[in-house]
C-alpha cells in the first residue's frame, strides 16, 4: 500500500515499477476527474463519469474511495486486489491518505508505505512545477498536503523520494520481504523430528 502527499511522485514511482518489475501487480484506480496529459485510460487511471462512479459504490466494488482535494473521487476496485492477493503476487495499491486508512480496516496485515519528499520545499516546487493545476487547485492541494505530511505516523515504513527510481527500487524490496514473512507466518510448519527411542 503507497500513500503520500500531493505532488510527492506516487505516480511516478509506479509507472518505474510498472517498467522495470513486471511481477509486481499494480492496482488501476477509477477517479471522476478528467485525465491529465499523457495519462492512458486503464493504464494510469479508469477514468469514469460521476454516474459509473455512483454504480461502483452501490453495488460494494470499490476496496476504497474518497473525495480527494475536495474535488475529484478516487476508489480501487475490489476484485482484482482479491485475485491478485490470493494468487501470491506482489500486489501494490498506490492510494490517498483516507484509502489507506480504509484498507487498514479491511487488509490490517498489509504493508503500508507512506512515500516522502526529501522536503516541504521541495513538494511545493514539484506540484507547481508540473503545472497541471490552477492556482487555486495548487492552494487546496498544499492545504491537503499539510494533513497528509502530519499522517506520516500511521505507516509501517517512509520511503523519501529522492529519486524516483531508488524509490521504486526501495518499495519493490520492502514489498517482498514483507510477502515472505507473510508466506512463512501462514505456511506449513516443519515437522519435528522424531525422538530417538529411550535406551535400556
Amino acid at each position: 500500500m503507497l500513500a503520500g502527499p500531493t505532488a510527492v511522485g506516487k505516480g511516478s514511482v509506479s509507472a518505474a515499477i510498472r517498467k522495470r518489475h513486471p511481477e509486481v501487480w499494480i492496482s488501476v484506480s477509477v477517479t471522476t476527474r478528467p485525465p491529465r496529459p499523457g495519462e492512458v485510460d486503464g493504464v494510469h487511471y479508469g477514468f469514469v463519469d460521476d454516474r459509473r462512479f455512483d454504480e461502483l459504490v452501490e453495488r460494494d466494488e470499490l476496496l476504497e474511495w474518497a473525495v480527494v482535494h475536495q474535488t475529484a473521487r478516487y476508489g480501487t476496485p475490489r476484485v482484482p486486489v482479491d485475485e491478485a492477493v490470493a494468487e501470491g503476487r506482489l500486489a501494490l495499491l498506490e492510494i490517498d491518505l483516507q484509502g489507506a486508512r480504509q484498507v487498514r480496516e479491511s487488509m490490517p496485515d498489509a504493508l503500508f508505505v507512506f512515500l516522502a519528499p526529501p522536503s516541504w520545499e521541495e513538494l511545493v516546487r514539484r506540484l507547481v512545477g508540473r503545472g497541471t493545476e490552477s492556482d487555486e487547485q495548487r492552494v487546496r492541494r498544499l492545504e491537503t498536503a499539510v494533513r497528509e505530511m502530519a499522517a506520516e505516523p500511521e505507516f509501517d515504513v517512509t520511503v523519501v523520494n529522492t529519486a524516483v527510481h531508488a524509490a521504486a527500487e526501495e518499495l519493490v524490496g520492502l514489498m517482498g520481504g514483507s510477502l515472505r514473512a507473510a508466506s512463512s507466518r501462514s505456511g506449513p510448519t516443519e515437522p519435528k523430528p522424531a525422538e530417538p527411542p529411550p535406551t535400556e
